[in-house]
C-alpha cells in the first residue's frame, strides 16, 4: 500500500541520515519516484529536505519533486538553487506547472527564472501568470492537439506525430476555424476509426462543453466530473482556444478546495499546520475562539437568568452538557452537509427551504429519539416526572433548533456573498448553545412551576 511504502521510504532514509551513509542515500533518491520523495520530503527536517534535493541528479526529477512539495519547502530550495539548475530543472515540466512554481517564488528570482529561459518557453509561461492563479486560465496548459477544420483524418494523425510530440495528454484534438476559433473536438479513438480521406469536419463533434479563461477552478472541476472528460478546453471571450485544463489538474483542485473548506470551518486557515508559523496559526485561530467564547459568555447570561430555576432543581444542571452537546453535535453534522453541497454544486439557494425543511425534520426525529433516551435516564436517576420530561423536550428543542440553524446559516451567508465555510462554524455553535440553553430552562421553569 502507499502508506507502507512511505513509511519505509521514512525510516530507511531517516536511518541512513543518523549513519551518514551518503552513498547509499544518493543510490536510494535516485531510485525513488519524484512522488515519494515528495511524501517523503514531509517528514524530513528543512536542512535534511535541502540535503537530499541535491543529491537528485536527474534535472526532471528536480523539477517534478519541486511541483509536488508545499509552497514552504519549495520556495525554501528553490532559493538555495543556482539559477541556471532551476531552469534546467523546470525546462521539461509542463507550462502550466512551472507557472505554478515561478508565481509563487520571490519576484526577483522569479523575473531572473523568465530571463534565463529560452523565448518561447518564458513567453508562454508569462501569458499563464497573466490569469488569476484560480481561475481556468491560471491552471491551463498552452500545450494541446489543435488541427484546421479543413484536414482530413490522415493529416491530422500526421499532425499529432510530427508537430504535438510534446503534449502533455493528447486525449482529444480540438479542431479550430482559421481564426483559432475552438468549431468541433474529436477523440483520438474517433481519429483512428476514421477513413484516412475524410475531413475531420465531418465527423467532429460541435457539441462543445468548454470554459472561460475567467472561469473559477471549482467551477471548472465540477464541469469535468460533471461530464466525465479527461480534459476541457480554455477559450477566451471571442472562443478563441487559448488551452485545455486535464484531469490531474482538476484532481488536485477538487482535494484542494475541500481540504480548504474543512480547515476552514476548523477555524485553522487554509493551509496545513506545518505551513504555518506560530504566530500565525495563533493570530487565524484568535477570531475564531473569540467567537466561541462571546457565545460562551452569552449562554453564562442565560444561565445566570435562570438562577433561582438552578436553585430550586439543582439536577437540571446536570443535563446542560448533553443536551447542549447533542444539539451541537447536529448543527455542525446539519452545517457540513450542507456546506460541502454548495461547494460540490449539489445544493443551490433555489433549494433553501426545502433543504431546510429536510433538515429540521431530521432534526426533530433525532431529537425525538435521544429525548426519550435522556428524559427516559432522568426519569430513572431523579424520579420527577415533570423534570424528565423538560429534561426530553429540552433535547428535542435543541437538536431540532441546531440542524434548523445548520442548515440555515450556510445558504443565507451565500445569498450574502459571505464564504459558508468560514462564517458557518462560530455562528452555529454560538447560537446552538445560546438557544438550547435558553429553552431547556424556559421550559422546565414552566413545567416544573418555579
Amino acid at each position: 500500500m502507499p502508506g507502507d511504502r512511505t513509511s519505509i521510504l521514512v525510516e530507511t532514509t531517516r536511518r541512513l541520515l543518523r549513519r551518514g551513509a551518503a552513498a547509499n542515500l544518493r543510490k536510494l533518491i535516485n531510485k525513488t519516484h519524484a512522488a515519494d520523495i515528495s511524501a517523503l520530503f514531509r517528514h524530513l527536517s528543512p536542512v535534511h529536505q535541502s540535503f537530499l534535493f541535491s543529491m537528485i541528479e536527474d534535472p526532471e526529477t528536480r523539477g517534478l519533486v519541486l511541483s509536488e512539495l508545499d509552497e514552504t519547502a519549495m520556495k525554501r530550495i528553490a532559493e538555495q538553487m543556482p539559477v541556471s539548475e532551476m531552469v534546467e530543472a523546470l525546462h521539461d515540466l509542463p507550462n502550466d506547472d512551472v507557472a505554478d512554481i515561478i508565481g509563487r517564488l520571490p519576484p526577483e528570482l522569479a523575473e531572473a527564472i523568465l530571463k534565463a529561459m529560452n523565448d518561447d518557453e518564458s513567453q508562454e509561461v508569462e501569458g499563464l501568470l497573466g490569469y488569476d492563479d484560480e481561475t481556468a486560465g491560471g491552471i491551463m496548459t498552452p500545450e494541446f492537439v489543435a488541427v484546421s477544420q479543413d484536414s482530413t483524418a490522415q493529416e491530422s494523425i500526421e499532425s499529432l506525430r510530427k508537430e504535438h510530440l510534446d503534449v502533455e495528454m493528447p486525449f482529444y484534438l480540438y479542431v479550430v476555424d482559421e481564426n483559432g476559433r475552438l468549431v468541433g473536438v474529436s477523440s483520438l479513438r474517433q481519429l483512428v476509426l476514421e477513413a484516412p480521406e475524410r475531413p475531420i469536419k465531418e465527423f467532429m463533434n460541435t457539441d462543445i462543453v468548454s470554459v472561460r479563461t475567467d472561469m473559477d477552478q471549482e467551477e471548472v472541476a465540477r464541469l469535468v466530473a460533471r461530464y466525465d472528460i479527461l480534459a476541457v478546453p480554455v477559450v477566451d471571450s471571442d472562443n478563441v482556444l487559448k488551452g485545455i485544463v486535464t484531469v490531474d489538474d482538476v484532481i488536485d483542485i477538487i482535494r484542494a478546495e475541500a481540504t480548504e473548506d474543512i480547515f476552514k470551518m476548523a477555524g485553522v486557515g487554509d493551509e496545513f499546520v506545518e505551513n504555518q508559523t506560530v504566530m500565525r496559526s495563533a493570530r487565524i485561530r484568535l477570531p475564531w475562539l473569540f467567537a466561541s467564547w462571546i457565545g460562551g459568555m452569552l449562554a453564562a447570561l442565560v444561565v445566570g437568568g435562570f438562577a433561582e430555576t438552578l436553585q430550586k432543581v439543582a439536577y437540571l444542571a446536570a443535563f446542560m452538557p448533553v443536551i447542549a452537546g447533542m444539539g451541537g453535535n447536529v448543527g455542525t453534522q446539519s452545517s457540513t452537509i450542507v456546506v460541502r453541497g454548495l461547494a460540490m454544486g449539489r445544493i443551490h439557494l433555489a433549494d433553501l427551504w426545502k433543504v431546510v425543511g429536510k433538515q429540521l425534520a431530521v432534526g426533530v426525529i433525532l431529537g425525538a429519539f435521544y429525548g426519550l433516551l435522556v428524559g427516559t435516564v432522568a426519569k430513572v436517576s431523579f424520579g420527577q416526572a415533570n423534570m424528565a420530561i423538560a429534561v426530553a423536550l429540552g433535547m428535542l428543542t435543541s437538536m431540532s433548533i441546531a440542524s434548523l440553524m445548520g442548515s440555515l446559516f450556510p445558504l443565507v451567508f451565500t445569498r450574502l456573498n459571505i464564504d459558508p465555510a468560514v462564517a458557518t462554524g462560530p455562528f452555529v455553535t454560538t447560537a446552538t448553545d445560546v438557544v438550547s440553553v435558553f429553552f431547556y430552562f424556559s421550559i422546565a421553569t414552566a413545567l416544573l412551576g418555579i
